[in-house]
């Protein structure tokens, strides 16, 4: 039987990282589901996971989701192609994909490729949901010109929920149900009668 480690978590000196290989994720609410494999080392078995987290998602990982919205619209035909559709890495996206949002993504076969899943927010607000055709990262006679800079965001995106799943969420505070501040304490002494 072996020993348990004194000091566990990443900071651990003992502790050693496993590898994790995400296959579906899904972001609702703020809250992130995801499918995924994980092994202790290269030559152990991997074990299957399904885990949603309690905790909402940090921004980075709202924005690393929101970098492909673009290549959503593209793929699912969508909008086409204009002058200004690339963001850079720091801008906003444009006007024009503010009815659309990435809610997740499926892994292809040892990551080799993607399909994305998201929102169109429809007038009168209704949602179309999307789903792009598996877009492979190894075809060479891939129709979609874009599958280098999809790649590329996508392991962003990959990190952030790896991120994730290891702890990186947004830190709030729940307030106590029933904690008053000072000022409404001093309201409740009760004043004595006029005479």
């Amino acid at each position: 039987m072996s020993q348990l480690l004194p000091i566990v978590g990443p900071d651990s000196p003992e502790a050693i990282t496993s590898i994790i290989t995400i296959q579906k994720v899904k972001v609702k609410d703020q809250h992130l589901t995801c499918e995924f494999t994980e092994q202790r080392t290269q030559e152990a078995p991997p074990r299957a996971f399904a885990l949603t987290c309690a905790e909402q998602v940090h921004p980075d990982l709202t924005h690393a989701l929101n970098r492909l919205v673009p290549h959503l619209c593209l793929l699912a035909e969508q909008l086409t192609e204009t002058p200004d559709f690339w963001p850079d890495e720091s801008e906003e996206l444009p006007a024009l994909f503010e009815p659309f949002t990435v809610t997740g993504f499926s892994m292809g076969r040892s990551q080799s490729g993607v399909t994305l899943i998201g929102q169109r927010e429809l007038t009168g607000g209704r949602v179309l949901n999307l789903t792009t055709p598996y877009q492979s990262f190894d075809d060479e006679q891939a129709s979609y010109p874009y599958t280098g800079l999809l790649e590329t965001t996508l392991a962003t995106a990959l990190t952030e929920v790896e991120a994730a799943l290891r702890g990186k969420c947004t830190d709030y505070r729940q307030l106590d149900l029933f904690e008053q501040p000072a000022t409404t304490n001093a309201l409740l002494v009760p004043t004595p009668p006029r005479a």
